[in-house]
């Protein structure tokens, strides 16, 4: 007996390839015989089974388990023994199989929980996949929080379920409520607010997650292990999210999520009439609004505090990323904050430095600031090391450099090149000429070039006077000059 798949493979290979039946057998690994049958036939048969049936000892009983069954859930061994005073002489494995295919089935029964207004939020975690990040994909979450009763909904999709997440989201609900929070929020047993719930055992709450909720007055209600029916509000709200929010969306831009969701609670979630109150969550949530707590003025600090070492290069590394810092902490340890959206460093109290989380992987970060701190303290260096420098060449190399600043506006400018002279004429010269340049008060690196520049020229010596004739040249015998034409005609 062939399946269905290997029919149709038969049918195909003979109708669409044109293939014999022994080129038929040989593609598919089967007799020849098995091909020319099920070609012979115009469409795909299943043999059907038939067996005999025979007589059982119980089946002079079964009508009596039924009866016994309908009036009490009653075990096999109590109908097993009910039958034996009854006369039965069958086994009790017969009686076992077949009281399992006539009892009723056992359907869990739950009670329908009922919420006052404003006593009780349920929230959880719900998986969406991924999403590109720039660079890299990350895992795509989303938090939900909905109030039992008006079962009014607020989701917020993030990067990550660490506990920075689960609080900064917890604070985005209160606010999306108005600023108000229930005196209840229910729970799941996730690290981030349980740490252990082991059954009939005192529950161990996160601490961090512990202080959050007392900082805004509400209690913490873990449900039972493997108990997801208690928080069946939240459940049903994560199934909506994904039937009706993320069904057939493509989602290829992390930051256009926020904007979507939200438009999606304001138009369709909580505007629509819900299947169980018959009322929209928008309505209801009007009327519960009264019987809410108000939120602290301040919001909790939700950041995730740990200590974190500096690089030789300036840098913190988080996630595979590299953020700056200023030059001064290079090599020191540094108190991390890290919220959901931005990490700041700091040294003791004071903030070092500060910067946006980013969620992408293997990048350099850095503030302007701190590059521009670095550059200015090596450019000082070298401003240093250069005045130095020309301080060395003369011992009126001081006094020339006051009067340089005070008369020229870019006296660096003439120290600069004036050291650079050094380097090209001997030192004795160059301190020559400072020292001359300062007696005439003459302060430039041009002045002290033209100085250099002509005492460094070769010209040849002049040779005595040597005279052929001296007799001739020594009698020198010059005409009366006449002045005649210098006379004016009257």
């Amino acid at each position: 007996m062939i399946e269905y798949e290997m029919f149709c493979r038969i049918r195909h290979l003979h109708e669409h390839d044109k293939l014999s039946v022994t080129q038929i057998a040989q593609a598919l690994a089967i007799q020849r015989s098995t091909v020319r049958k099920w070609l012979s036939r115009p469409k795909y048969e299943r043999r059907v089974y038939t067996q005999k049936s025979r007589r059982s000892k119980l089946d002079t009983y079964k009508g009596m388990i039924v009866r016994l069954l309908n009036t009490h859930p009653y075990s096999a061994v109590q109908l097993f023994q009910r039958l034996k005073e009854t006369g039965y002489a069958g086994g009790y494995c017969i009686v076992k199989d077949y009281v399992r295919t006539v009892r009723p089935p056992r359907a869990p029964a739950y009670l329908t929980l009922q919420f006052a207004p404003g006593q009780c939020a349920q929230v959880d975690w719900g998986s969406a996949g991924t999403v590109r990040v720039g660079n890299t994909r990350r895992k795509l979450s989303f938090f939900a929080m909905v109030l039992c009763h008006s079962r009014q909904l607020y989701v917020e999709f993030t990067l990550s379920q660490d506990q920075e997440h689960w609080q900064a989201c917890h604070q985005h609900a209160f606010e999306s409520f108005g600023g108000l929070v229930p005196a209840e929020i229910m729970v799941d047993n996730l690290k981030t607010a349980v740490l252990s719930h082991p059954v009939g055992g005192p529950v161990v709450l996160n601490p961090k997650y512990a202080a959050f909720a007392a900082y805004y007055n509400y209690t913490i209600k873990p449900c039972g292990p493997r108990r997801a029916n208690e928080k069946g509000r939240i459940e049903n709200a994560i199934g909506y999210i994904r039937k009706n929010f993320l069904a057939g969306r493509e989602v290829t831009d992390f930051a256009a999520l926020k904007p979507a969701v939200l438009d999606w609670l304001d138009t369709i979630a909580n505007v629509r009439e819900h299947g169980e109150t018959k009322r929209t969550p928008q309505e209801m949530f009007a009327e519960e609004k009264e019987k809410l707590r108000p939120a602290p003025a301040q919001p909790y600090d939700c950041a995730r505090v740990r200590s974190i070492g500096v690089s030789t290069r300036c840098r913190v590394v988080l996630e595979t990323n590299r953020y700056s810092v200023p030059p001064a902490y290079a090599s020191k340890p540094l108190t991390l904050k890290l919220y959901a959206d931005r990490l700041r460093l700091y040294a003791g109290e004071g903030l070092v430095s500060e910067h946006v989380r980013s969620y992408e992987r293997h990048l350099d970060i850095e503030h302007p600031d701190h590059v521009a701190v670095l550059v200015h303290e090596r450019h000082q260096a070298r401003q240093q090391q250069l005045l130095l420098r020309f301080l060395a060449l003369s011992p009126q190399a001081g006094a020339y450099h006051e009067q340089l600043a005070e008369r020229r506006l870019n006296s660096r400018h003439h120290v600069q090149k004036i050291v650079a002279l050094s380097e090209i004429y001997p030192a004795q010269l160059v301190a020559c000429a400072l020292e001359d340049a300062h007696q005439l008060g003459a302060y430039s690196c041009e002045y002290i070039a033209n100085l250099l520049e002509q005492r460094g020229r070769c010209l040849p010596e002049a040779g005595a006077l040597h005279l052929t004739r001296q007799s001739d040249l020594l009698e020198l015998e010059l005409p009366p000059p006449d002045l005649s034409i210098y006379q004016s005609t009257s």
